[in-house]
């Protein structure tokens, strides 16, 4: 059943998601970062369909259980193409934008086939255990790119503070779902699962919000100089 702290949660989400794409357009910053800007928006449309379909059909109805699945796996798609237009700033002077986005492209019909590879077997709800699947996949693909990405980052001395701070927020965001996800298969009936969840969901908006409301596009990070001794 949904009780007052799961309502409580999905408000402080929604508020947070509405917050961040608030200060997104004051900042003048959705054409730098257009795929936040449609991920923030296509988030707080799937939480107002959960909501109705609460209301329409249940919690408990199987309604919302595919509605849930299904919306859960396209913002999931939509947060790993936000990861890789971070891929493309970063690169941004190297020229290699279309190679970024021909292998995001790869690795994500890689990752659908390999999560479709694992639930070929079963009869029982093919679609559902797919997306599933493809999801919880996505999240560790995420992980391992997110800090791929920024292990780059160190080694080309990037310093552009908000990008910086964009990239940690999800990989915290990742790890985090990845590491719940480990857990929650071990440990299937602890109850606190989902309000892990929703506290997750709520980290990301707010650190968003924060970046695009305190730190300038043109921020930069000092990096630190090695100094020679002199004799």
């Amino acid at each position: 059943m949904v009780g007052p702290v799961d309502y409580a949660l999905w408000v402080g989400v929604f508020l947070a998601e509405v917050c961040c794409l608030t200060f997104l357009i004051r900042k003048r910053a959705f054409s730098q970062h257009f795929t936040i800007f449609l991920y923030l928006c296509a988030s707080i449309a799937v939480s107002i369909g959960r909501y109705a379909v609460i209301a329409a059909a249940g919690f408990t109805s199987d309604a919302y259980l595919y509605f849930y699945f299904y919306s859960d796996t396209f913002l999931t798609i939509c947060l790993y193409f936000v990861l890789m237009s971070l891929y493309a700033h970063v690169f941004s002077e190297m020229g290699v934008s279309k190679l970024v986005r021909g292998g995001a492209m790869l690795l994500l019909g890689g990752t659908a086939l390999i999560s479709y590879h694992m639930v070929a077997s079963s009869s029982d709800r093919l679609v559902t255990k797919f997306v599933v699947e493809l999801s919880q996949n996505l999240y560790f693909v995420g992980v391992v790119l997110t800090y791929l990405l920024w292990g780059t980052m160190m080694k080309l001395r990037e310093n552009r503070t908000r990008l910086m701070q964009l990239v940690l927020s999800m990989g915290v965001y990742f790890s985090a779902f990845a590491g719940s996800f480990a857990l929650g298969n071990l440990y299937p009936n602890f109850v606190l699962w989902r309000y892990i969840c929703h506290l997750m969901t709520l980290w990301m908006p707010i650190s968003w919000a924060y970046t695009f409301m305190k730190v300038p596009e043109d921020a930069r990070m000092a990096t630190a100089r090695v100094v020679v001794p002199t004799r």
